[in-house]
């Protein structure tokens, strides 16, 4: 396995996107969705009326200028974007030379990481990769992906979350606690759940999750099961 999947928290990191053509504001508008702290775009050749939309949240900056190599001071994450293969190159170079994450669009093996296509639907968040190997097919099974996902994954995953802290507080131990999230989380549990989700059937999720649940969590079924969609 050539790259380490991980999930990170952007939430107190400052983020550097060299280009800010079409490649470039897909990683500001995704950085800035995922909460990042700040994010700023260097383009000498930016077409600012297409970065308007970002002007208003506080976190963007932008300047039109190339990147000089103290730009990378301080980046969490640096994304190489543009249309240039000697300006992404060079750029990159900066980087591993101070030890700086960055992800390289079009020469992916000069970067240090790759970004996967993923499908986000909370509190679900799933993401994969080819490598590089076929963009076409990463896109295929996101669709895929996202057709799983809509068949009653997302309400099994709000149903589990919002139980498990209630389950914890009963304070059964953590043998008991991991007999019971495996068994909701079982092939046979799973099925039932979307099939009755998808019917509306309440009543037969309830039935399924007393079977499993200390009765002490019976009489909260229902209010968890509300707003699940």
């Amino acid at each position: 396995m050539r790259y380490y999947p991980l999930f990170l928290d952007l939430s107190r990191a400052v983020c550097l996107v060299i280009g800010a053509g079409r490649v470039g504001r897909r990683k500001i508008a995704a950085l800035l969705e995922c909460g990042a702290a700040g994010v700023v775009a260097l383009d000498p050749f930016a077409d600012a009326e297409k970065l308007q939309v970002f002007v208003e949240d506080s976190r963007f900056c932008f300047e039109r200028r190339p990147f000089r190599e103290e730009d990378m001071a301080g980046k969490a994450l640096v994304f190489i974007c543009t249309s240039s293969r000697e300006v992404n190159r060079t750029a990159a170079a900066a980087c591993r030379a101070r030890n700086v994450l960055c992800n390289v669009a079009d020469a992916p093996h000069e970067g240090a990481f790759i970004v996967p296509s993923h499908v986000d639907a909370p509190p679900l968040s799933l993401a994969l990769s080819t490598g590089g190997a076929s963009p076409a097919l990463a896109r295929a099974l996101k669709e895929d992906l996202e057709t799983w996902l809509g068949g009653g994954y997302v309400p099994l995953a709000r149903f589990l979350e919002k139980l498990r802290p209630i389950l914890l507080n009963l304070g059964l131990g953590s043998d008991r606690n991991a007999e019971i999230f495996r068994a909701l989380c079982s092939p046979e549990f799973r099925s039932c759940f979307r099939a009755a989700y998808a019917a509306r059937d309440h009543k037969r999720i309830l039935r399924m999750a007393e079977a499993i649940l200390p009765p002490g969590l019976h009489g909260s079924l229902k209010e968890l099961l509300n707003g699940l969609d």
